[in-house]
C-alpha cells in the first residue's frame, strides 16, 4: 500500500466536513462513499483530483493539507443555544450564527450545554478540533461559576482531590473564590477534560447547585473582552498557531484575517451585525424562519437543538 495513504476520517476532517468523531459516525452509518462503493472504519485513502468522496450522495470538496487554510473563530454562546447543527425541533444551535464559507464548514471545538454560556471556539480544521478536544491533550477549560449552597473547605478539598461520577472519577485542577454573598458565591474553575456537563455535575456531586456557568478561557485563549453574547470573531494567525503549537501540529504561515486598522473595523462589523440580527430574530414570532443567506447566518439567532 502506497505511503501516501491517510485514513478516510482525518482526511474529511482535515479538509472541514467534520471532526474526526462525527466523519467515523457518517462511515458507521453508511452515509459515505469513496468512488461508488461505502466505506468502512479503517478505510484509508490516497488523495488525488480523480477520486470521489461522497456524503449522503453529494460530492465532497478534499483539499491537500497544504493548500488548507486554518480558521478559528472565538464565538461568545449565550444560554438557550445547542452545540448542534440542525434541530428538528426549530430551536436555536451556536451554528445559526457563524458566516458562511464556500468549500469548508465550521466545527465546534467541544460543547457547551443549552444553559451554559461562554466561549466556544470553531475551527475549519478537523484535526485540530479534534486534537483539542482530546483528553490525552489535557488542554486547560476555565468556568466562572455561581453557586447556590453552603461551601466549606472540606467540599473545595473533595473537589480538586476527586469524586466518582457515573462516567468515571473527576476533579477541579483549580478552584479560586471570586467573591459573593450569603449562600450565592463566585468561584472559577479548571478542569482539562470536557465530559458532560461535568462541571455542574462535579458540584452536584458535593451538594451544591449552579446556578450560572460562564466558560471564560480555552487554553490560553480568553474570551474576548466586549464581544456580546451571540458574537463572533476571527482569531489573528497568533493565537490559531498557538493552539496549533499546543496540540502538535504545524504552525500556519496563511491567514484570512485583516490586519491594523483593517482587522479593527472588520471585527466592529462582525459584532454589530452579531448584535443586529440577535435582535431581530429574538422579536420574531416563535415558528417564523427567515431564509438563510452568508450575511444573516453571521449573527443570527434562530432556532434549533443542542444539549
Amino acid at each position: 500500500m502506497s505511503d501516501k495513504t491517510e485514513k478516510l476520517q482525518k482526511v474529511l476532517a482535515r479538509s472541514g466536513h467534520g471532526s474526526r468523531r462525527e466523519i467515523e459516525g457518517y462511515i458507521q452509518q453508511g452515509r459515505i462513499s469513496v468512488d461508488g462503493k461505502i466505506a468502512t472504519l479503517g478505510d484509508r485513502i490516497e488523495v488525488n483530483p480523480a477520486i470521489k468522496i461522497r456524503l449522503d450522495g453529494r460530492i465532497l470538496n478534499i483539499k491537500e493539507p497544504q493548500k488548507t487554510v486554518c480558521r478559528v473563530l472565538a464565538y461568545y454562546k449565550p444560554e438557550g443555544e445547542l452545540c448542534t447543527r440542525h434541530d428538528p425541533e426549530g430551536r436555536p444551535t451556536v451554528f445559526d450564527r457563524l458566516p458562511k464559507m464556500q468549500g469548508a464548514r465550521w466545527i465546534a471545538v467541544g460543547r457547551l450545554d443549552i444553559n451554559t454560556s461562554g466561549l466556544l471556539l470553531f475551527t475549519t480544521d478537523g484535526e485540530l478540533a479534534n486534537r483539542l478536544m482530546h483528553p490525552s491533550r489535557e488542554v486547560e477549560r476555565e468556568y466562572a461559576v455561581r453557586v447556590f449552597g453552603e461551601v466549606d473547605n472540606a467540599k473545595l478539598r473533595q473537589l480538586t482531590q476527586g469524586v466518582q461520577l457515573e462516567d468515571g472519577p473527576a476533579s477541579f485542577k483549580t478552584i479560586a473564590f471570586k467573591g459573593g454573598e450569603g449562600i450565592n458565591q463566585w468561584y472559577n474553575v479548571t478542569l482539562t477534560e470536557g465530559r458532560n456537563r461535568e462541571v455542574r455535575r462535579l458540584w452536584e456531586a458535593v451538594g451544591v447547585q449552579v446556578s450560572r456557568l460562564i466558560r471564560v478561557r480555552y487554553g490560553d485563549i480568553d474570551l474576548p473582552k466586549g464581544l456580546p453574547r451571540g458574537g463572533w470573531v476571527e482569531l489573528g494567525l497568533e493565537q490559531t498557531n498557538y493552539l496549533r503549537q499546543l496540540v502538535e501540529l504545524d504552525e500556519e504561515i496563511v491567514t484570512k484575517v485583516a490586519v491594523g486598522r483593517d482587522q479593527r473595523r472588520v471585527k466592529a462589523n462582525q459584532i454589530r451585525r452579531a448584535v443586529r440580527r440577535h435582535t431581530q430574530v429574538a422579536s420574531r414570532p416563535a415558528g417564523k424562519r427567515p431564509a438563510s443567506s452568508s450575511r444573516q447566518n453571521a449573527g443570527k439567532k434562530t432556532t434549533s437543538k443542542g444539549r
